[in-house]
């Protein structure tokens, strides 16, 4: 099954709220009531050539002041944001307004728009030449960066690359083993320290080691307590200033892990991350599990970050790059 396949049977929460949403803002009008489908030719004519019955036409509806303003609320209430669902809809009514729009039309140029806003974000995880390559993963517990961890470390790995991973989350025994045993599905070796030691002294070591070994990317989980920032912002900046002692470039890249069933509030993790951590990339997990995936337009028309990968589900395919119109279509439901 293709990314897309999944993609687009799996963001079945997101696109059925903004299909039904886009249906319901062209049937809503009076005059939206379908052209009466034209009588079929019948008999032995219609048989010898092949005349299928014709389609009844798509509703359709006048573009006007109210119909954009529907738009703007349904797009609002699918976690596109305020700013965001303005600016899709004042560019769709660019030139449009009067036209006589069907639904399909409609979710056509919804998916032109959401397109245009993800594309310059759509970018691959950059890979260096550098060795280590030194990736941070950072995100609030339960965000997922534990198994988007071990999803890149496999794929990464059956690219051919040689990959380490340091569980630098040393507070929570559960990380660690679930990282081991992603570990071991990935044929991928974990650095693990005692619970509650230092994890940027556990970072120093696995830089050391990844070094001696000639190894492509070492990837260091940390911690995702927001309750107290400022331990977590100490810790963070213990890790990057320790790490640098070693290489100076490091971390090369530093991904924020985001879920999807947050919703608007991934916006206030960017935001916080963004003064913790010299955030370079992001990844969206959960994708699968939420009618919440328009969050993912509103991020990148605020921060402009590169969305490297997304997450449908458990399995470790399960994470891809992300394609901005591969997603645009999933999303409103083409």
């Amino acid at each position: 099954m293709s990314f897309f396949t999944k993609l687009r049977e799996r963001l079945t929460g997101s696109s059925s709220k903004i299909g039904a949403g886009l249906d319901g803002i062209v049937d809503a009008a009076p005059e939206a009531a379908p052209a009466p489908a034209p009588v079929p030719s019948g008999g032995i004519v219609g048989r010898l050539f092949g005349t299928a019955p014709a389609k009844p036409e798509e509703p359709r509806r006048a573009l006007d002041d109210e119909m954009l303003e529907e738009l703007e609320d349904m797009l609002v209430q699918a976690d596109l944001g305020v700013d965001t669902a303005l600016r899709v809809t004042a560019n769709i009514a660019e030139g449009r307004m009067g036209r006589r729009l069907s639904s399909t039309e409609l979710k056509e140029l919804l998916a032109g728009e959401i397109a245009r806003i993800m594309t310059p974000v759509a970018r691959p995880l950059p890979l260096y030449p550098k060795k280590p390559q030194v990736v941070l993963v950072v995100g609030v517990n339960g965000a997922g960066k534990t198994t988007t961890i071990g999803k890149l470390a496999s794929q990464f790995r059956a690219a051919g690359k040689s990959v380490m991973i340091a569980a630098g989350d040393t507070f929570r025994a559960a990380a660690v083993e679930q990282l081991q045993i992603w570990g071991q599905r990935a044929g991928v070796p974990v650095m693990v320290a005692a619970q509650g030691s230092d994890p940027a002294s556990l970072a120093f070591d696995a830089m050391t080691r990844a070094e001696a070994e000639g190894t492509d990317l070492l990837m260091i989980d940390t911690a995702g307590r927001l309750q107290n920032r400022q331990d977590l912002m100490e810790e963070l900046a213990k890790i990057v200033r320790v790490i640098r002692k070693k290489d100076p470039t490091a971390p090369h890249n530093t991904l924020l892990v985001l879920d999807a069933t947050t919703g608007q509030n991934a916006l206030n993790q960017v935001e916080t991350f963004r003064q913790l951590a010299d955030v370079s990339g992001l990844v969206m997990t959960k994708l699968d599990g939420t009618a919440r995936g328009g969050v993912l337009v509103a991020l990148a028309d605020r921060f402009g970050l590169p969305i490297h990968a997304i997450g449908v589900g458990e399995q470790i395919d399960d994470l891809d790059a992300f394609d901005a119109n591969d997603f645009a279509r999933a999303l409103v439901g083409l």
